[in-house]
C-alpha cells in the first residue's frame, strides 16, 4: 500500500528533496539592498543549500557579495513581467543581465503575440536570448502559461521555446493569476518527454503560487511520474518561491 504523504515521515522526505529544487525569489519593485541581503541569507540552512537566487538585476552585485563563498547560482529576470514581442530588446536585457554576473536569466516568452497567431516571434526571441547567454548561462523561459490558458497553446509555447534553446520551461512569472497549474505542468512535461526521445534535454520550473510542501510535492510526484524518479535534480527540476523554504523548514524541524 502506498505511504500516506501527508504524514510527518514522508513530509520531512519531501521536505530534504524539495530544498535544493528551490529557486528562492524576490522580484517586488521595492527590493532593496537590504531585501537582498535578507534572502541570500535565507538561502543557506542548516540542512543545505536552496539552488540558487533569483532578483532584479541590479541587485546582482549585491547578490554576489552576500553569497561568496558559497555555490549558490544567482539568477534574474528579463522581459518581465509583460513577455513584450520586443527580440532585440530582450536580448539586450539578457546580455547586460549576463555582464552584470547573473549565472542563470528566467526570460518572460512574448505569450501574448503567441496568443494573437503570431508562431516566429517567440522563437526568434527565444534564440536571440539563448545567444546573449554566451553558452555559459543557463536560460529559463517563463511562458505565462495562466494566460496561454489552453493546452493547445501551451504545447506550442513550450515546442517554440524549446526549439529556441531553452534549458528550462518555467509556468509563470507571478505577477498574473492563474500562475502555476498541475494542468498547465502535465502539458509542459509531455513537451519536455518527447524533446528527450530527441535527445534534447530540458528541464522544468513551476512557478506562481506554490508555498507549501504539499503543494510542491504536486508537481515532483508529476515530475516523477510522467519523466522518472530520476528526473527531479536541480539541473532539471525547479520550483520557484519564497513562502516554500518556510514550509520547508518547518518540515524539517528549523525555524523558518
Amino acid at each position: 500500500m502506498a505511504s500516506d504523504p501527508h504524514t510527518t515521515a514522508n513530509l520531512r522526505r519531501i521536505a530534504q528533496r524539495l530544498l535544493p529544487l528551490i529557486d528562492l525569489t524576490s522580484l517586488n519593485d521595492s527590493d532593496d539592498a537590504a531585501v537582498v541581503e535578507r534572502l541570500c541569507a535565507r538561502a543557506r540552512t542548516p540542512a543545505g543549500n536552496v539552488a540558487a537566487v533569483c532578483i532584479h538585476a541590479p541587485h546582482i552585485p549585491v547578490a554576489k557579495r552576500a553569497l561568496v563563498g558559497t555555490d549558490v547560482p544567482i539568477a534574474t529576470v528579463t522581459n518581465f513581467p509583460a513577455g513584450a514581442a520586443d527580440v532585440a530588446a530582450a536580448a539586450e536585457e539578457t546580455a547586460k543581465a549576463v555582464a552584470l554576473g547573473a549565472d542563470e536569466v528566467d526570460v518572460v516568452f512574448p505569450y501574448g503575440a503567441l496568443i494573437a497567431g503570431d508562431r516566429t516571434v517567440g522563437l526568434e526571441l527565444v534564440k536571440a536570448s539563448k545567444a546573449a547567454c554566451g553558452g555559459k548561462v543557463l536560460l529559463k523561459v517563463i511562458l505565462e502559461t495562466g494566460q496561454l490558458k489552453t493546452p493547445q497553446l501551451i504545447r506550442a509555447a513550450s515546442d517554440i521555446a524549446i526549439a529556441g534553446g531553452a534549458d528550462f520551461i518555467k509556468t509563470s512569472t507571478g505577477k498574473t493569476q492563474p500562475g502555476a497549474s498541475l494542468e498547465a505542468a502535465e502539458v509542459m512535461l509531455g513537451a519536455i518527454s518527447d524533446a528527450r526521445a530527441q535527445r534534447r534535454w530540458v528541464g522544468f520550473k513551476a512557478s506562481g503560487g506554490v508555498r507549501t510542501v504539499s503543494e510542491a510535492q504536486a508537481y515532483l510526484a508529476l515530475a516523477d511520474r510522467m519523466l522518472g524518479d530520476g528526473f527531479a535534480s536541480a539541473a532539471t527540476f525547479r520550483v520557484g518561491a519564497s513562502a516554500l523554504l518556510d514550509d520547508v523548514l518547518i518540515c524539517l524541524g528549523l525555524d523558518a
